[in-house]
Parts: structure tokens; C-alpha cells; sequence
């Protein structure tokens, strides 16, 4: 079997497999997968949180695409998680559980997605995900000059199929589109001209 070669693209998560994000920026990164998947998205949060994704606060498109399923304890998360990532039409699953995840759960999520062709995004609080995961990112928001943007710090700290890295990102919740931002002293100045 051939390895897969690497993306080009840093942000894009791998196809009908699990990825986890963690951090006060993980429901942006979420956002900002939803609109990069096409087809229906389901969103998962258990029935008493008081954080619900709001039509008008989504980004264009999104809200249109958008399933909300509120399961009332964590055993039905856990099952609605699975079943929505075996259900074939599904672009995106992105869920909420509030407890670490075992191994076997990371590995059923895998398994479901495997089957129903879906990619999931686990919004995960810290250190409570599942080592069967395929990716995890770290998500912050960093304060920006910008009035029309906010600047990201996105790390991914787990990579089965590759190497992790950081990067700073300005994104205005519009579009998938984003402007990387180079770190202090690191932008590449351009190449002297000979003479």
C-alpha cells in the first residue's frame, strides 16, 4: 500500500476519518471545516449546553447545510456521533462530548466514518481525546488590529499521517479563504537583484 502523499493545503483534514479540536478556538476551526465540507453538516452538542450555534452568527451557506442534534446524555452523544458518521450523505459531523473519550469510542467513530465515506470533527476539551484519533489541533484566538478579522493560532499537535506545526492565520469567519501571517522576524524578504 502506498502512503498517501502530504496535502498541500495544512488545514485540510483527511477524509472519512476523526480529527479533534481543543482549545478556546475550536468551535472557529469548526466553523471554518463547515464551510470548507460540502454537503449537510450535523452538529452534535449534548441538550443542556447553553452554546448553540446561532443562523445568524454562521457563516454564509453554512446555516442552510446545518443539522442540529441535541442528545440528553453522554451515551446518546456517543451514539449519535457514530450513526451520523455511518450515514453516507454527510459531509461534516462535528460533535461536543463532554467526557475524555476511550480508546474503543475513537475507535468506533473511526470505523463509522470509514463506512459511511464522513469526516468528523470532535470539539474535545483539553486532554480528553482518543489516541485513535486521526488529527488533533489546538485552537486559540490571538487579539488583532484588524476590526474585520481575528487573528487564529492553530497548532496540530497530532498527525498519524504526517508531521505537526503551527501556524498564525487571519480569518474573518466569512469564507474559507485565509491570509497566513508570518511569525516576528521570520518573513521572507525578496532576493536580491544581481547587478
Amino acid at each position: 500500500m502506498r502512503p498517501e502523499p502530504p496535502p498541500s493545503d495544512p488545514f485540510e483534514l483527511r477524509p472519512h476519518r476523526v480529527h479533534e479540536a481543543e482549545g478556546r478556538g475550536r468551535r472557529s476551526f469548526a466553523l471554518f471545516q463547515a464551510l470548507r465540507h460540502p454537503g449537510p453538516l450535523v452538529w452534535i452538542t449534548p441538550a443542556h449546553s447553553p452554546e448553540l450555534p446561532m443562523l445568524r452568527g454562521l457563516p454564509k451557506g453554512v446555516g442552510e447545510r446545518l443539522h442540529l442534534l441535541r442528545p440528553s446524555g453522554e451515551t446518546d452523544l456517543l451514539w449519535c456521533v457514530e450513526e451520523a458518521l455511518r450515514a453516507v450523505p454527510v459531509g461534516l459531523v462535528i460533535a461536543e462530548p463532554e467526557k475524555p473519550l476511550s480508546l474503543t469510542a475513537g475507535r468506533r467513530f473511526q470505523l463509522a466514518a470509514e463506512a459511511g465515506r464522513t469526516t468528523g470533527l470532535l470539539l474535545i476539551r483539553e486532554g480528553a481525546g482518543s489516541n485513535a484519533t486521526e488529527t488533533r489541533w489546538h485552537c486559540a484566538p490571538q487579539a488583532s488590529s484588524s476590526p474585520d478579522s481575528t487573528l487564529h493560532h492553530w497548532t496540530l499537535s497530532k498527525n498519524k499521517m504526517g508531521t505537526s506545526g503551527f501556524w498564525t492565520l487571519n480569518w474573518n469567519g466569512a469564507s474559507s479563504a485565509v491570509d497566513l501571517v508570518s511569525e516576528a522576524r521570520q518573513r521572507h524578504e525578496p532576493a536580491e537583484t544581481p547587478r
